[in-house]
């Protein structure tokens, strides 16, 4: 005959293993979770601020776009050989930059058909043409 196994009832500190005892660290555990939670915040944070950077960049353009609008209806249509110029007939005190400090770009005539110019940013690396560019 054989012998049952009778069922037992394990305590909490008494637990057998498994996941549980995987993710047991002891006293590294509070270091892991406070390493995690700083991850996460470094990570939105980093996020948040170049969503932030490309909104104040955005709102830039738009202002800066009526200072070339107002250059080209004095001017007869005819394109400013530079946004410098163009500020300096709207007598503004200082040329507005983009968010990450660099001054925007005048490219006349634009790439699109029927655009007399193209107001941009080159983005948060500076590269002319590069991919995170904001028009």
């Amino acid at each position: 005959m054989r012998a049952r196994s009778d069922p037992k009832i394990l305590f909490p500190w008494e637990a057998r293993g498994g996941l549980r005892r995987f993710f047991r660290l002891g006293r590294l555990r509070p270091f892991v979770v406070i390493f995690g939670v700083v991850g996460f915040v470094t990570l939105v944070g980093a996020r948040e601020r170049r969503a932030s950077g490309l909104r104040q960049t955005r709102a830039t353009l738009l202002g800066a776009r009526r200072v070339v609008d107002a250059y080209l209806a004095d001017h007869d249509g005819g394109c400013p050989p530079s946004f410098e110029a163009a500020s300096e007939d709207a007598h503004l005190e200082s040329v507005p930059k983009d968010a990450w400090g660099r001054p925007l770009r005048l490219v006349c005539p634009g790439r699109w058909d029927g655009a007399r110019y193209e107001l941009l940013s080159d983005g948060p690396d500076g590269e002319p043409g590069g991919l995170d560019r904001v028009e």
